[in-house]
């Protein structure tokens, strides 16, 4: 173990959307030389501790200041800007960069609507039974891992889904059922059933199943979707409290296709139907860098979680006709301005934006995918350069801290770039 200069205890960690905020992070000579309790995603997140620390104008060295120039002039001269919030940044800078966009009467948009677009639309027009990661913890008796990759959420057994000891489940794990349900993701690890469902016949699997826990449908019926439901709704009516855990964000280390369009929406009518005959909540699991902090913040400051277009002066909600993507592919946006880690932007996405038209603030931005555009400027890092706050996937608020001295702030350069371009 290296020499050891101090100690910063409960760290908040934005390695993936479970945000464990028991992390210690030992400090030596102003870097990082561990972070206990963290997973391989912790670890990766905090690094050394060191950033970039440039600010770029035409892929050329020049102050910030001039940098701040180039971006509001970028703004100010376009028809109709793009300003893009990506994973990263804080709950405070989230909100500055809403009343820019607002400012700007430019279309503001954020991952969400590349990765969990389907199962947002679904919640805002059927409703959901969802519940915090802590009440899963401390009442549910059922738990169903539904096509979760464990490696991306290294953790979720250990402080909430299954091992720890609750309230309403004094035993822990061995007053817990697990059924690892499997579409793309490998099998959950240790669990008392294991469903293997084909990814075909996912989504009329989930609706199936919805309706034989509400009695709409009769038990007897054909195909794969029919035994998996029935399987399925005999174990969770054995349940007190049933949570259902699916990834809302797979990634490309999952096998097989893309979740089907519809498979969020039946989802969430499950977590209705749970609730007719006992008592349950589906929730939906995310990846890190507070991307549950910026659908809140959005809705909050702007109305929408997503997909929201100020060129009339007021916020409009374009979900089905406009979101980054096809705003930058049919040419409705001429510049673009993206907040926060650039390289956890989609290939697709990137390869839409012109570099002679675009600027990036935020971590790693002059080392990242569109450091050679009009401007980059570093920042430093959430959570560990600067403080604020983040969510939790379950939208619970956490604070984060800076430890460490590194790049200027994000919420003071967007400060100052507000103030340029008013």
């Amino acid at each position: 173990m290296p020499t050891v200069d101090r100690v910063e205890e409960h760290v908040t960690c934005l390695g993936c959307g479970c945000a464990c905020d028991d992390i210690d992070i030992s400090i030596h000579a102003g870097r990082i030389v561990d972070a206990g309790r963290a997973c391989a995603l912790g670890a990766a997140w905090f690094g050394d501790g060191s950033a970039p620390d440039r600010s770029l104008v035409d892929g050329l060295d020049a102050g910030v200041d001039a940098s701040l120039a180039a971006i509001a002039e970028l703004l100010r001269r376009a028809r109709h800007p793009l300003i893009f919030l990506a994973p990263g940044t804080s709950c405070e800078v989230q909100r500055l960069v809403v009343g820019l966009a607002d400012l700007c009467r430019a279309a503001l948009d954020n991952v969400s609507s590349s990765t969990v677009f389907h199962s947002l639309l679904a919640s805002q027009e059927i409703g959901r039974a969802t519940a915090t990661l802590g009440e899963v913890r401390n009442r549910a008796d059922t738990v169903v891992m539904w096509d979760v990759d464990a490696a991306r959420y290294p953790r979720l057994a250990e402080r909430y889904a299954i091992e720890p000891i609750g309230l309403d489940v004094p035993n822990g794990r061995h007053g817990r059922r697990v059924i690892s349900v499997t579409v793309r993701a490998n099998t959950w690890p240790g669990a008392d059933h294991h469903v293997p469902v084909p990814p075909g016949d996912e989504v009329a699997a989930v609706e199936v199943l919805a309706a034989l826990l509400t009695g709409t449908t009769p038990r007897t019926g054909e195909g794969p979707a029919w035994a998996v439901a029935s399987g399925l709704a005999d174990l969770l009516l054995q349940g007190r409290y049933v949570a259902v855990l699916s990834d809302a964000e797979p990634s490309a280390r999952t096998a097989g296709p893309p979740p089907a369009s519809g498979r969020g929406a039946a989802l969430w009518r499950l977590s209705q139907a749970l609730n007719d005959r006992t008592r349950g909540a589906v929730i939906a699991l995310r990846a890190g860098g507070n991307r549950t902090g910026a659908e809140s913040v959005m809705t909050a400051h702007a109305g929408y979680p997503m997909a929201v277009d100020f060129a009339g002066g007021a916020p409009r909600y374009r979900p089905h006709d406009g979101t980054a993507s096809t705003w930058l592919s049919r040419g409705e946006v001429d510049a673009a301005l993206v907040v926060g880690d650039a390289s956890a932007l989609g290939p697709d996405l990137l390869a839409r934006i012109s570099p002679a038209a675009s600027a990036v603030i935020g971590p790693g931005a002059t080392a990242g995918p569109l450091a050679k555009g009009r401007a980059a400027i570093d920042t430093a890092r959430a959570g560990v350069h600067e403080s604020g706050t983040a969510l939790r996937l379950d939208e619970v608020p956490l604070p984060l801290r800076g430890f460490l001295s590194g790049p200027p702030s994000a919420v003071d350069l967007l400060a100052q770039l507000t103030a340029l371009i008013r």
